[in-house]
Formats: structure tokens, sequence, C-alpha cells
């Protein structure tokens, strides 16, 4: 019989369910314990693919094609294995479910009502994805806060799921503690609210997180235990700090694995074995010499205000290869746009280490990551072009090599020489206005050729050489260019063999300039880095030299 965690978030969204929920899972997994986690949305949409990334955060991709929230990408860095569809669930994907078994008579022509039968469909797909992991912990994290009208019928499930099965469901509220400036004093009494809205749901809190910007002190740990009936023990402190790899080795201060267990009744496994984890941290501590990485991008400005989730997969990749190295990262946002304004600006390229181009959608600032392409390839700065970022390679290289002038994507207009193309069963889609969930994604295969910088970075060894990456893109190279593009130096070092579509192109001749149709980022993890996030670090660190 699994047992059930859920993970709900009270005073202010933002706070870190996700990275709580993907450390309380490495800690149980250290402790030798078999564990998933499921993220629930409260959104409408019935997956994050059509969700503005600036807005929402990054799209993530798993293995089998599914378009998540980012805080998916988090449990299966931390947990170090693949999260499929059935761990993700949004309101639109329920009541889409409901409705369509509705429709085919599954509830027998009984009128089918939001209560019970929204709550138990949240049941079934928590029971679904614990039966397929065989999961000895199932972690839920219940997306935005307590109190908001969009997540009630969740937590209803989860009440409904705690009557049935008391010692085998966990509630674990991470509240907010402000220390208002003015004040110079930790608050708890948003909190307390936070626990109280809890408890109107029929939830009481079997732990508390307390996020703040320090430590909590014994005095707020007392004032939360008075106040909210909680054990001074089951508030566990969960301070600010550099690194979200961190997280469960502060967790562990106070022995929340070991709260854990006794509360549902749970004996040990095995010795905790936290050895790999905490050699990771201690890179991470120890790591000082700096590689400076920038970012060309366009979905990081809103307003006078910098945000990065919409590329966290890559941010946190960089991080892994850094680490691995005993490396700092420096990450430095770049502006696509300004390069369209200020062509010239794109010398300031010549100040960091290595440069990527990550992957989007329209036209909005290609004109000036096209020029930060061809001034990494002209001046040798190592650079890394992911799928669009790939594209847009392939699109100056076929400009200013192959003397290809019109050269461009038809994603962005109808051109003359359309080096990229949509791919043939994506037109009736577009056609269609059918945008959510059609995209070629998920994993696919790749062959590597020999004597490539990928075929190194992987470790190749003896042709045929297979990887698995993954997709999330429309448009690819169009192989009516294969020939000229060839001709002029162009590496096609990554193929894929079922339909030809080129998956990696190359440079000779170059630090490094390897530029790749799928994502990497989506399967790099901190112990266990992605091979061409190394191999692109490692030039990075030359190149600095």
């Amino acid at each position: 019989m699994p047992k059930y965690i859920f993970v709900a978030g009270g005073v202010m969204s933002g706070i870190g369910k996700g990275i709580a929920v993907s450390s309380i899972g490495r800690i149980l997994k250290d402790m030798g314990f078999k564990v998933t986690a499921i993220k629930i949305d409260p959104y409408v949409n019935v997956d994050a693919g059509t969700m503005n990334p600036v807005e929402h955060g990054e799209v993530f991709v798993t293995d089998d094609g599914l378009e998540c929230d980012q805080d998916i990408g988090n449990y299966e860095r931390f947990l170090d294995e693949n999260i499929y569809d059935e761990n993700y669930l949004t309101t639109g994907k329920v009541y889409q479910a409901v409705i369509n078994r509705e429709r085919n008579l599954g509830y027998g022509g009984r009128c089918v009502e939001v209560v019970p039968d929204i709550p138990n469909e949240v049941i079934d797909r928590i029971k679904k994805a614990a039966r397929k992991t065989k999961a000895d912990f199932v972690l839920i994290e219940i997306g935005g806060t307590v109190g908001e009208y969009q997540n009630m019928l969740f937590l209803e499930a989860a009440r409904m799921m705690k009557l049935g099965s008391k010692n085998d469901v966990l509630f674990i509220l991470v509240s907010y503690l402000p220390i208002p400036r003015m004040i110079g004093e930790m608050k708890t009494k948003p909190t307390q609210y936070a626990v109280r809205t809890l408890n109107s749901a029929g939830i009481q809190p079997d732990i508390v997180l307390g996020r703040s910007a320090v430590a909590l002190d014994d005095v707020r740990k007392r004032k939360i235990s008075v106040f909210c009936n909680l054990d001074v023990k089951d508030i566990i402190s969960a301070p600010d700090i550099n690194s979200i790899y961190e997280v469960p080795v502060n967790f562990e201060k106070d022995r929340l694995g070991e709260r854990i267990l006794r509360k549902l009744g749970v004996g040990a496994k095995k010795k905790k074995n936290f050895g790999k984890w905490n050699n990771l941290v201690k890179n991470i501590r120890t790591s000082k010499k700096p590689v400076k990485i920038g970012i060309v991008g366009k979905y990081f400005k809103t307003g006078k205000f910098t945000l990065t989730d919409s590329y966290i997969s890559v941010i946190e990749a960089i991080k892994h290869a850094s680490y691995f190295f005993k490396l700092k990262p420096e990450v430095y946002w770049l502006s696509a746009g300004q390069y369209e304004k200020s062509p010239r600006q794109v010398n300031e390229l010549k100040k960091y280490d290595g440069i990527i181009v990550p992957g989007g959608f329209g036209d909005r600032g290609v004109k000036g990551k096209i020029e930060a392409i061809r001034f990494c390839r002209e001046n040798k700065i190592p650079f890394f072009g992911l799928c669009l970022g790939m594209q847009l390679a392939v699109i100056e290289f076929a400009r200013n090599v192959c003397g290809l002038k019109e050269a461009c994507s038809t994603e962005f207009s109808k051109c003359k020489e359309p080096v990229i193309d949509v791919m043939p069963e994506q037109k009736d889609v577009l056609k269609n206005k059918r945008y959510g969930g059609t995209m070629r994604l998920g994993a696919y295969d790749c062959r590597l050729s020999p004597g490539t910088k990928s075929f190194q970075a992987y470790g190749g060894k003896k042709s045929p050489f297979i990887i698995s990456e993954r997709h999330r893109h429309r448009y690819e190279l169009n192989n009516d260019y294969q020939d000229i593009l060839k001709k002029n130096g162009l590496v096609f070092a990554g193929v894929n063999p079922k339909q030809n579509l080129v998956e990696i192109v190359e440079i000779k001749n170059h630090p490094f300039f390897v530029a790749t149709q799928f994502h990497p980022e989506f399967k790099s993890r901190p112990l266990n880095p992605h091979p061409l996030f190394k191999e692109f670090i490692s030039a990075a660190a030359k190149n600095k030299k």
C-alpha cells in the first residue's frame, strides 16, 4: 500500500513547493524507498503547451511527449528518474476526462456532479500513477495557494483520501514567514491564517515547512506550534539558500525524513545514504572559479524585472555541467532585441566564455539571435544552439557561408530559400489551428556520426551509435538543402534514422559550435549532467584560459 504526501502552499505563490516536493522525494529515495511525484495545476488548460512562457514559465517535456509544468523537471532532476503523463493533472484535463466519460455513458446515466465526481477523478488518477510506478511514496503538489477558489476541488480530493485511509496520507504546508523591513521581526500571523484556511477545507497539516529569508528560531517555531496545533518538531525551517540542491541537506537538519516515516508508521528500509548528494552540495559550495555563459533570449523581460523561469532547464543544465568541472556558473541575460536595434552591440559577446541560443517561437528577436550566432562562428566563441537555436544557426550559415541570401524559415515568412520548413504532417494541423499537443513531442532516436564532437561527447565507441532525446517543435531543416550545406562545411552530426531528419549540426575547426534540434536540457540531472552541456562548459572553460 503506497503512502501519499500532499504538499500545499500558504500565504503566497512562488515560495518553492516544487523544490520542497523534489527535496522530500530525494530524502526518501536516499532512505531506500521508491518515490514518484505528481503535480496538480489548477489551470483550465489541458496541459502547459499553449501557455505563455513569460507568464507561466518553461514548458517542460517528458519522454512520452507530455507538455507540462516546470516542476515536473525539478522532480526528474532531484529523483534522477523519468516522470510520465499520469503524473501531471490540470483542471482542464480532469474535467475533460469526466465530461468524455459522461458522454459515453460511463456513469450509467446518473447525474454527474462536481462533488464527488471531480475529486474522485483526481483520486483515481493519483492512484493510477502510484500503480504504474509501484512507488512506496507518492508526493502530490497542489498548485497555487490555500484559499484560492481554483484549488478547492483538489484539496477536497486530498481530504477524501485521508478520510478513507488515515494512516496512509500526510499533509505538508509550505508557508511563508515575512520579515517586514520596517519591523525587523519574522511574523507568523500569515502562516497561522494559512493553516486555518486549510482547516476550513477539512485538512489539518501534519508538518509545516517555514519558508523565510532566514532560518526559523525556537520562538517562531513555538508560536506556530501553539496556534496551529502542531508538535514543535513538525515545524521545519526552510530558509533562503544559494542553491536549490542544498534544500534536502537543510531539511535533514530538522530530521524531516524521520518525522515523515514516524507519522506514517513506516520503518526505515535501510541506513540513510546521502553520500552522492552530499558530494554534489560540497562541489557547489567549493566551486569558486567562474565560467561566464551568456544566454541570448527573449522570454525573460517583464516590465522592469528579469524572470528566468522561461529557461529554467537550460540554467540548471549549465549548473550541472559546471559543478561537474568544479566551476562556478555565472549566467548573463542578453536581449536578442537589443542586437536588432544596435547590431554593433553584439561585440559584447567577447566578454563571455560561451553563448547559448535557446528555443522559442515566432520571429521576434530572430535577427538579433542570428547576429549573435554569426559573431560566435566568426570569432571562435563556444556556441550551443537549442531547437530554434539550431534552426537559426542553419539560416546564418546558409546566408553567410553558402551565399543563400534569402535563406529563412517558413515559420517567419514565405521565403524564397526555405532552409527551415514545416514538417509535412504539421501543415494540416496549422491549417486547422490545432495547436495544443500537436508538435513533434517527446523522445526520438538520433544516430550520431563518428568523428564529431557530439559522438565524442556521448562516449560513442562504435557505429551506428543511437541516442534518444526529447523534442518540441514543428519546423525542421529542409532536406532539399542538405547537399549545399554539407558542401560548404556544415556537419550533420546527428540524424533521425527513421525519417532522415537532421538532429545535430556542427562546424569543424571551431572550439565548440554545436546546435541541436532537440532539447538536451530536459534530460540533464545534477548527479548526471548532460554530455553536450559538459562538452560545451569544458570548451567555455578552455576559451576562458
